[in-house]
């Protein structure tokens, strides 16, 4: 096989640009097939710079090994970002069980291009968007109802055993499979294929025209590859600014939240002014009960520490009528500092996740068993809570 067979192989494409030559690999993140033609292609091009699909953080966290029993779960709670870390853990529990199986990390081709480069004195480029703001403007370019499908589909990835072999992986990584499921992703929800795929091949592409040198060689997932390829050849930079803005929450859930916890409060101060005190009492009651009961049994149902059940049931109805907070975090810090993670619990996490049976004996899992169905208990009790006082005050 010639040189430019290699190069245009299905998993390798040359561009050339402005007397410039990028050679993109496409990899599957958890194929040893992958890891051997990063090795490979880097070997055999000697580029001036290795471009890489990482960003600061991810590559921090694969070449020092750091482990999730490093998070500062106080941290993480008190921004808010108990959820995001969830899906993190979920998408990694399945990531690497399919690793496991094919016996490859997750992620092994793009550290075996640091690797390879820094044995070879050639300069590295993290080109990938921080990881955080991909999330964040994920999750923020999709409707509530499908987040509520993305959710439960990432949930059931628990329950999968992902069985596939070195040959069907390598058909997944073929262009036309890649393309066509990234077709179909676009079709289901195309604000998130934007955010993910799109968004992302911009800012690849970007940094990569933007890394000193006449010969780079740049490692990606191939899924990528199809959308930079373009890009690329056009010389197209990327707004950077724009693709990295969090975009503000919307105007009409700003409202929502705010208006439920208004229109409650008026319903009761309207009760106690037509009908009385003692009215508007009892439906303070009835908004305190309806909220504090759901939650603080979700929290029961977690096996929370009696300290946090009694923090779900009495932080309720008041986290109810603010969006700022909500039960969940009261009550998954209250577990946090009742019942600390062991660090066994930490380093368990992926297979704790996989296995139901594990989610209530494991420390850490306890914290979001709290944070999941004492949330759930709220939104349960708000709703419930508040159709109670605004009949009463239609009945008055």
């Amino acid at each position: 096989m010639s040189d430019d067979e290699q190069v245009e192989s299905g998993d390798v494409h040359r561009v050339e640009v402005d007397g410039r030559e990028i050679f993109l690999v496409g990899t599957a993140h958890v194929s040893q097939q992958s890891v051997d033609l990063v090795r490979e292609v880097i070997e055999r091009e000697k580029p001036d710079a290795v471009c890489i699909e990482l960003d600061d953080g991810r590559y921090e966290a694969l070449s020092q090994e750091k482990r999730f029993e490093e998070q500062d779960l106080r941290e993480v709670l008190r921004r808010k970002q108990l959820a995001t870390l969830m899906l993190n853990l979920i998408l990694a529990s399945y990531q690497r069980r399919l690793g496991l199986q094919l016996g490859v990390t997750p992620g092994s081709e793009l550290m075996e291009a640091a690797k390879v480069a820094n044995e070879n004195d050639i300069p590295i480029s993290l080109c990938d968007r921080d990881v955080r703001i991909t999330l964040r403007r994920a999750w923020q370019s999709i409707t509530w109802l499908q987040r509520f499908r993305l959710v439960a589909e990432l949930g059931a990835s628990l329950f999968e055993s992902p069985e596939v072999s070195e040959e069907e992986l390598a058909r997944i990584r073929d262009q036309d499979v890649v393309t066509e499921v990234m077709n179909e992703l676009g079709k289901m929800m195309p604000d998130l294929k934007r955010v993910l795929i799109d968004e992302r091949d911009a800012y690849l592409a970007h940094e990569i025209l933007e890394t000193p040198g006449d010969r780079i060689v740049a490692v990606v997932g191939a899924g990528h590859v199809d959308g930079m390829k373009g890009r690329l050849t056009r010389n197209d930079r990327a707004d950077l600014e724009e693709i990295c803005r969090i975009p503000a929450d919307s105007r009409v859930w700003k409202a929502v939240g705010w208006g439920i916890p208004l229109l409650i409060i008026g319903s009761i101060v309207t009760i106690a002014m037509t009908q009385g005190t003692e009215a508007a009492g009892e439906n303070a009651m009835i908004w305190f009960l309806a909220n504090a009961i759901p939650s603080g049994i979700g929290a029961l149902l977690a096996l929370g520490h009696p300290l946090t059940i009694a923090a779900a049931a009495l932080s309720a109805p008041f986290t109810s009528l603010s969006p700022l907070i909500g039960a969940g975090y009261v009550a998954a810090f209250t577990q946090l500092w009742a019942k600390p993670p062991l660090v066994a619990d930490f380093r368990s996490i992926a297979d704790d996740l996989a296995i139901p049976s594990r989610w209530w004996r494991s420390r850490l899992m306890r914290i979001f068993l709290v944070f999941l169905l004492s949330t759930l208990g709220s939104v349960v009790g708000t709703y419930t809570g508040g159709f109670g006082v605004i009949r009463n005050l239609a009945a008055g």
